[in-house]
This record gives C-alpha cells, sequence and structure tokens, in this order.
C-alpha cells in the first residue's frame, strides 16, 4: 500500500505522541490535531486505533538503508566495516527513537505484539551482519562461527549502548564524538576480545 503524504503525517503524529504519552494515553483526536487533520480523516486511513498501532509497528525497519550498504563493505577492513554498520545502526536507531521508546514502554502491555515486532525489527539488521560474516568465512578471513550468534552478541551491545544512553539516561550520543568512540571500542573488543597477546598470540593465566 502507498504511503500517503497524509497517512504519514499521521503516522509520524501517532509515533510521537505514543511514545511520549503511552498507547492508552494519546488520543486520536491529539493525533488527528497534531497531524493537521480531523479525527474523522485518522479513521478513514487506518480504521480504528488499533489498526493505527499496528501500522507503526509494521513501518519501521533497517533493512533497506543497511543492505545497501553491503557492497562498500567490501573494500574495507574487517574493523572498518563494523564500525560502518555499527555507526549505521546507531543512527537508525536514533533516527526511530520515538519508536524504541514505544517499543519499550508498551512490552507489558502488548507482549505479544511487542515481542513479534522486535523481532523483525532486530531480524533484518541480524540477517544482514550474518550475511556479511559468512561471506568473510567463505573467503576464509574468518575462523569457524555462529554467524548469528555473533550477529548477536554485536548488535546486542550496540543497542543496549543506545538504550541505556538515549532512553534511560536522555544523552545524546551524536555530541561531540561519544558515539565513534564507543563505536570503536565495541568493535575492538569484538574482534581482538579482552585478554591481553603477546606476539600475535593470546597470553592465558596459568592456573
Amino acid at each position: 500500500m502507498k504511503i500517503t503524504a497524509t497517512r504519514q503525517k499521521i503516522l509520524d503524529s501517532a509515533v510521537l505522541l505514543v511514545s511520549e504519552k503511552g498507547y492508552l494515553g494519546a488520543t486520536t483526536r491529539e493525533i488527528a490535531k497534531k497531524a493537521g487533520v480531523t479525527e474523522l480523516t485518522l479513521f478513514r486511513h487506518f480504521g480504528t486505533k488499533e489498526k493505527l498501532f499496528g501500522s507503526i509497528m509494521g513501518s519501521n525497519s533497517f533493512l533497506p538503508a543497511l543492505r545497501e550498504i553491503l557492497p562498500d563493505l567490501e573494500e574495507m577492513s574487517y574493523a572498518e566495516a563494523l564500525e560502518m554498520l555499527g555507526t549505521r545502526f546507531l543512527l537508525s536507531l536514533k533516527e526511530r527513537k520515538p519508536f524504541v521508546k514505544i517499543m519499550q514502554s508498551e512490552m507489558t502491555r502488548y507482549p505479544a505484539e511487542m515481542r513479534r515486532v522486535y523481532g523483525h525489527f532486530m531480524d533484518d539488521m541480524l540477517g544482514t551482519l550474518a550475511l556479511y560474516f559468512e561471506s568473510l568465512q567463505r573467503k576464509g578471513q574468518l575462523r569457524d562461527f555462529s554467524p548469528t550468534m555473533a550477529s548477536r552478541m554485536f548488535m546486542g551491545m550496540l543497542f543496549s549502548y543506545f538504550r541505556t544512553e538515549e532512553i534511560m539516561r536522555n544523552v545524546d550520543i551524536t555530541r561531540g564524538k561519544r558515539m565513534n568512540k564507543a563505536v570503536a571500542e565495541f568493535v575492538d573488543i569484538f574482534v581482538h576480545g579482552t585478554l591481553p597477546r603477546t606476539n600475535g598470540t593470546v597470553r592465558r593465566k596459568r592456573s
């Protein structure tokens, strides 16, 4: 279904108000007013508030924005590629901050729906990153490990960072070089681990 300008305005207004007031607190009258339309127009486009909420949940995906950069990763080092993916992911979360807040705040009220949306929300990115890991494994550039598990670990670190800073602490991660430093640190730990290295090998403490 093609998204008209009016429909998009209603969706954008609904995302902002629901993220601020919750599903029950944001009325259709307030949403319509913020979108600059009548409540009748809102219902003409979505039918019910429940269907409007469902449209909000189904209108957010990272896949198009992230899949398009996959060819560029071929020309980068492993660490550089992960830094680009991590930065793009955090910027996508930043753009969708109201939507992320909705997922967090409505999780207990609509657990089944939120689990479904969260799964789809993350699976797009996890699948894209897993494909990248698999391509490097086929070339012999990475050791054998589960691409899916590695994707969950990497994306989980980034998502947790975003949720803690942007949502819980209300800190703008894009100010200064805060985000770039965080991504670089995550990538370094992910690529090299946490144990010290001596002459290219991991030095293990004797028991």
